[in-house]
């Protein structure tokens, strides 16, 4: 993920230019960047699941983004000491989060699963099998614009 935001600008360019050229191209940049989101977020999921170190947080908050989606903030105290308030850095949310009320899940305790390189790296414990879920679904779709992009470009099929 850190080569998606070290590239960014990079990438936004070229998806621009190739919208005007070859727009399947575009499908082909959208596809492999989904993709690889999704492979890189499950290997995430199963390193933690093997040798991540589980603990008990607190939920203090719900954080909101600019389109309604909630996040919690948890605390917790990994085994090396010291105190961590964050949101999880892999948390799948859907669109019933934006109309649900979380109120009576504040200061509730959950099991968190985090990475003993990084403890700031956690996921909730309880949402993994949704998360795998997400990222499955995620891989598929960008699969599918793969697939859909080298037909074009092969002549199999026209798109547009």
């Amino acid at each position: 993920m850190k080569y998606i935001e070290k590239y960014w600008i990079a990438i936004v360019i070229v998806f621009l230019l190739f919208m005007f050229i070859k727009p399947v191209v575009c499908f082909l940049m959208l596809g492999s960047l989904i993709f690889y989101i999704g492979i890189k977020s499950i290997l995430f999921l199963k390193r933690i699941q093997e040798k991540g170190i589980t603990c008990t947080g607190k939920i203090l908050s719900f954080q909101a983004d600019r389109k309604g989606y909630k996040t919690p903030v948890v605390e917790f105290t990994p085994v090396e000491g010291g105190s961590i308030a964050e949101k999880p850095f892999i948390y799948a949310s859907t669109d019933l989060n934006k109309i649900r009320s979380y109120k009576k899940m504040i200061d509730k305790e959950v099991l968190i699963l985090y990475d003993p390189g990084d403890p700031k790296k956690f996921i909730l414990a309880d949402e993994k099998h949704f998360n795998y879920f997400v990222f499955v679904l995620l891989i598929l779709a960008g699969l599918a614009f793969i697939t859909l992009s080298i037909c074009s470009l092969s002549g199999y099929i026209k798109i547009g």
